[in-house]
């Protein structure tokens, strides 16, 4: 018998600990990996006094994975050491070289679905669509978090309206913020607001390995992740590590822009990556005295484009000045009773429809 990753999760739900969780409700299974039957993770206490009382877990752990068809298994008992006994104040450093990874994509624990949203190029509005789209989402009734992997240029604390600093109590897990309906996470929540990134490719790997995998985003539907405009380290590391339900391509109808949408397009069917579909983003603009509308960066583009490559279309966003004044404000237009917020509200709606929110 050929055990799947959700098998072998089932069976962790069901061993008890001490306090009266489960070795699964208690987030405490880390670096899960199935290879012809053969079974290894690491249990990971926040304590030596609880790695000890966690010790008949294990075991249990080990017998029951065996009844289940498990050909062998392997724990790993591993323990954060008593920031009180050894003098020091906990504190987590972010960026760094990834810890190495075996196998292909895998879930991140308590999460349903992931969705990207990603640009071919910087400018066309793609932090804003993920930020309304998350709230919008929120609106409708979803457990929804929002993670800003945009490393150099991070602006959801900004749209979203937070600037706390998360906590980090054991220096290792990050308690993430919330805003609007949303848990909301970002490597510009860990800096000072006018602090450069200067990093190469691994270590912005490792900072977004941390975002995912060691933030308390407890169970969600859903986690919308904001990338990096282009076609870098980050969205490839993302798509081999994490399992994505599927990415969301934001362009402006302008040629220029349409190009660089083609080739993010082409990455993600390179990363096996399911595409949700294409929304052309300030594709109109109404004059607010006037009531004249104009398409300043053309119109229907990205329609065209989505039809001819067989994606689905999932619609068109104005260009507004509330729609920049809210996000600028720490309220993104979504969260509103504004009219602009319906498109947003329908994009949501239709990706819930499709299963996909």
């Amino acid at each position: 018998m050929s055990l799947s990753r959700e098998d072998v999760m089932a069976v962790l739900a069901g061993i008890k600990t001490p306090t009266g969780g489960s070795l699964v409700s208690e987030d405490l299974i880390r670096a899960l990996a199935i290879e012809s039957g053969n079974v290894r993770f690491v249990i990971e206490a926040a304590s030596p006094d609880q790695a000890r009382a966690l010790a008949p877990a294990q075991g249990a752990a080990e017998a029951a994975l065996k009844a289940a068809g498990a050909a062998s298994v392997s724990i790993v008992m591993t323990a954060h050491e008593n920031a009180k006994s050894a003098g020091a104040r906990p504190k987590l450093t972010i960026g760094g070289h990834p810890t190495p990874h075996q196998g292909g994509p895998q879930k991140v624990s308590g999460i349903d679905r992931i969705i990207a949203v990603g640009s071919g190029k910087g400018g066309v509005g793609k932090s804003t669509v993920a930020s309304n789209l998350a709230v919008a989402l929120a609106r409708q009734g979803r457990r929804v978090g929002l993670l800003d992997a945009d490393i150099y240029g991070p602006s959801q604390p900004r749209m979203m309206g937070v600037s706390k600093r998360p906590a980090s109590p054991d220096g290792k897990l990050i308690e993430p913020l919330h805003a609007h309906g949303v848990t909301v996470m970002s490597i510009g929540l860990m800096l000072k607001e006018d602090e450069a990134v200067i990093w190469r490719g691994p270590m912005l790997m490792g900072a977004l390995q941390q975002l995912l995998t060691q933030v308390m985003w407890g169970r969600l539907d859903v986690l919308v992740i904001d990338l990096p405009p282009g076609t870098g380290d980050v969205q490839l590391s993302l798509a081999q590590r994490t399992q994505l339900t599927g990415a969301i391509v934001v362009s402006t109808p302008q040629d220029v822009a349409l190009l660089d949408a083609k080739k993010a397009l082409d990455m993600f069917a390179k990363l096996k990556v399911p595409v949700l579909g294409l929304i052309e983003n300030m594709s109109t603009y109404i004059c607010p005295n006037c009531g004249h509308e104009a398409h300043i960066f053309g119109h229907g583009g990205v329609a065209v484009e989505a039809a001819r490559l067989q994606l689905p279309y999932l619609g068109e966003l104005p260009l507004n000045l509330e729609v920049r004044l809210a996000g600028d404000d720490g309220t993104p237009i979504a969260a509103t009773d504004s009219p602009l917020a319906e498109p947003y509200l329908r994009l949501a709606q239709r990706l819930i429809d499709g299963g996909m929110g």
